[in-house]
């Protein structure tokens, strides 16, 4: 598996594996992916990634947005790791992740934020594995398919931006 930044040649593959996410009901509050234009438009093009398989094919992404314009919070984004259902268990978002983490680094981002549904559990546990702490339970957040859900924070403070 490669990892490589994400470009506009990947908007096919990148948008077809965000809908499978939304269509499992645990990946978001979304339940269509955007137009690529709107993607684009809000994801920082410094810290998006996607792993390509041995056959060439995307088989999942991971991107950042920022969570706020204000200055004191240019440290700090907001990202979505999503591997499409085919490749899943392979290790793709732990890869995904770990490019992640050196882009956002590398830049001088001190923290990286999710909310993840709790019944996600694996992907709760990966974050958990590649450094992610819970900061707390967001209740009823939002309504979801006629239920409001909850929503785990995590965020993972890089211990080499200080």
């Amino acid at each position: 598996m490669l990892i490589r930044p994400m470009d506009a040649a990947d908007a096919d593959a990148v948008l077809r594996i965000y809908q499978a996410g939304l269509d499992s009901g645990h990946a978001s509050f979304e339940v269509t992916a955007p137009t690529w234009a709107t993607f684009d438009a809000a994801k920082l093009p410094a810290h998006r990634h996607v792993a390509v398989g041995s056959d060439g094919t995307v088989v999942g992404w991971v991107a950042v947005s920022a969570v706020s314009t204000r200055p004191v919070y240019a440290g700090i984004v907001e990202h979505s790791v999503y591997v499409d259902p085919q490749a899943q268990g392979r290790g793709v978002a732990r890869s995904l992740l770990t490019a992640l983490i050196a882009s956002t680094e590398a830049a001088g981002i001190w923290t990286i934020q999710s909310g993840i549904f709790p019944e996600n559990t694996a992907s709760l546990a990966l974050h958990q594995r590649a450094g992610f702490r819970i900061i707390g339970t967001r209740e009823r957040v939002g309504r979801h398919h006629d239920r409001w859900r909850d929503v785990i924070l995590l965020e993972r403070r890089s211990p080499a931006v200080t």
